[in-house]
């Protein structure tokens, strides 16, 4: 049986850049109004990070496991970004800057050793990305030590910012050649170490009923010897070949062989009468329990039953409520645990989803709108506020993330990063950043096999554009102050220039995203004559007269009362 790989499995600018020894991209903060009072749930801005394509902290654990690059452009290997890396951004107030109250990051728990073929056999396809799982107990080497991660946690929760996981339950990791070749060398064929992209497969056999050593047909369906065929639905096949997960199985399972017997260093026990489910939902939430995770981004949710889901977010809210409380000096605040889902191609929709622990999910719709068409962009506001409305009405959970870029689908055209990053900052719901959409960074190499390995290219520290993150820092900030951006009544006052206000109980904007020049804002009904209201882009502050306010926009307006 041949494998293949999953592909996922992407003038005001005239303010002061500072670039630290560390690369450190750092832009001076304005004095802000006082925020409103709501929680994290109310306004999610949501920062997404391959962590090992972001920032390296820690040369040392580059070549984990005997990981090597492969000479060439690197598309698939680890590029040494780690979470020493994210905290030292995170001590350089770079998040904070951008007004973010949320790290997304890759899968930290251990993964592959090795690697498989990447896109038509075309490169070397490391588990940079955390979607090709070996032990969910242990944090991978590549990613950091426990400490580390501590740490990191513990200085975004000293910010305000919340940490979540990316995790996956409906699949481990391939029968890599290495990892094999660590805990099962009888499912290798004699010289095997000569092994090449191109004779991959040849040097794994594939019929040999010695493979029930490793996760076993009772754990997952795999189509090898001793093992289930993947189905034909949603919920049982077998994503690009991936090993899936019997997590609707209720019968008891004991430990893999693997992890058992052969791999001396996982945390991995015997758990008495517990199933597949049973044991993924303990590894997850254990991270949870020990280091205070805020939550989780859930993978290939549409492929895992419901129960499944909601067993997680039952025992991930009861871990987060038991470590705050013994952690009451780390804590953010009381918020529960929270859980958003990659539902391929979701939109603005409530469904049983929300029913079955997630709080948000994806939102696959805004990339391809017209949010560069400012009449086009009024209606899709006034129809995502009108969805998230309905769907709140009954007073249930409902919310959605909106991006512009993704690991999985595309980069948005780098060139138009202004004019697209006011469009996504100010929409209703949630927002998800995705990490260089900031700084314009641009796409890296990829294969025709893999054109979405593009999309996943190293941060670029040395050459971001400080037009663009002065943008988007400026849009950010104020977007984190003002919860009514992404839960309040929407309402165009004016075509042209185009103007909006957003309105939630005592907090309320006014926001022309494409103002430039002597403009008069009308702000009838937001805001009353005589209040003093400031301009979050332009820094300056106008008295309402006659239900309006004048002055000199450059590109954008974002007006909040003044204190």
């Amino acid at each position: 049986m041949v494998f293949k790989l999953r592909y996922v499995c992407s003038g005001l600018f005239a303010l002061l850049m500072v670039v630290w020894a560390t690369d450190v991209l750092a832009l001076p903060m304005e004095k802000q109004a006082s925020p409103a009072v709501y929680g994290f749930a109310e306004n999610p801005i949501v920062y997404f990070v391959i962590t090992d394509r972001f920032y390296n902290g820690n040369p040392a654990n580059d070549h984990s496991y005997g990981r090597q690059n492969d000479g060439k452009q690197e598309i698939g290997t680890f590029h040494g970004g780690d979470l020493a890396g994210l905290t030292i951004k995170l001590k350089s107030g770079y998040f904070k800057q951008l007004g973010v109250n949320a790290l997304w990051i890759t899968a930290p728990y251990e993964q592959i050793h090795g690697w498989v073929q990447g896109g038509n056999a075309e490169f070397k396809h490391y588990a940079y990305h955390g979607y090709y799982a070996l032990d969910y107990t242990k944090l991978d080497q590549n990613m950091g030590t426990p400490e580390e991660l501590r740490e990191f946690v513990d200085t975004a929760h000293s910010q305000g910012i919340r940490v979540l996981f990316d995790i996956v339950m409906n699949h481990p990791g391939y029968a890599d050649i290495q990892t094999l070749s660590e805990y099962l060398p009888e499912l290798l064929w004699k010289g095997w170490e000569s092994y090449t992209i191109k004779n991959y497969h040849k040097q794994i056999d594939y019929n040999n009923f010695e493979f029930g050593k490793w996760w076993g047909g009772a754990w997952v369906r795999s189509g090898l010897p001793g093992y289930p065929e993947g189905g034909s639905d949603d919920l049982t096949k077998q994503l690009a070949y991936l090993p899936d997960f019997r997590t609707e199985s209720k019968e008891p399972v004991k430990l893999p062989f693997f992890l058992k017997e052969r791999k001396k260093d996982t945390a991995a026990v015997d758990l008495p009468n517990t199933t597949v489910r049973g044991y993924m939902v303990k590894w997850l939430t254990d991270w949870v329990s020990e280091y205070g995770i805020d939550g989780f981004r859930c993978d290939t949710a549409k492929h895992v039953e419901l129960p499944a889901w909601q067993e997680l977010k039952r025992v991930g809210k009861s871990a987060l409520a038991d470590w705050k409380a013994k952690n009451p000096s780390k804590k953010i605040d009381d918020a529960p645990f929270w859980m958003v889902g990659e539902v391929f191609p979701h939109g603005v929709d409530r469904d049983a989803y929300f029913d079955n622990g997630f709080d948000s999910l994806l939102n696959f719709d805004f990339q391809d709108q017209k949010i560069e068409d400012w009449a086009a962009l009024d209606r899709l506001y006034a129809d995502y506020t009108e969805r998230l409305a309905s769907g709140r009405s009954n007073g249930k959970s409902f919310d959605v993330l909106s991006y512009l870029s993704s690991h999985d689908t595309k980069l948005y055209p780098r060139d138009r990063l202004i004019d697209a990053g006011s469009a996504l900052l100010l929409a209703p719901g949630g927002v998800q950043i995705f990490y260089g959409d900031e700084t314009a960074r641009p796409a890296g190499p990829a294969t025709s096999g893999d054109p979405q390995q593009a999309t996943r290219s190293d941060m670029n520290w040395s050459t971001a554009d400080a037009a663009v993150l002065a943008h988007w820092q400026k849009l950010g900030q104020f977007r984190a102050r003002h919860a009514a951006l992404a839960r309040g009544v929407h309402h165009k006052l004016s075509g042209e220039p185009y103007v909006f206000s957003r309105v939630w109980g005592a907090d309320r904007v006014v926001v022309a995203p494409k103002a430039s020049g002597e403009v008069s804002i009308s702000v009838s009904g937001v805001f009353r004559d005589g209040e003093i209201v400031h301009d979050a882009y332009s820094g300056v502050d106008i008295k309402v007269s006659g239900g309006a306010v004048k002055l000199v926009a450059k590109n954008n307006v974002l007006l909040e009362l003044k204190n």
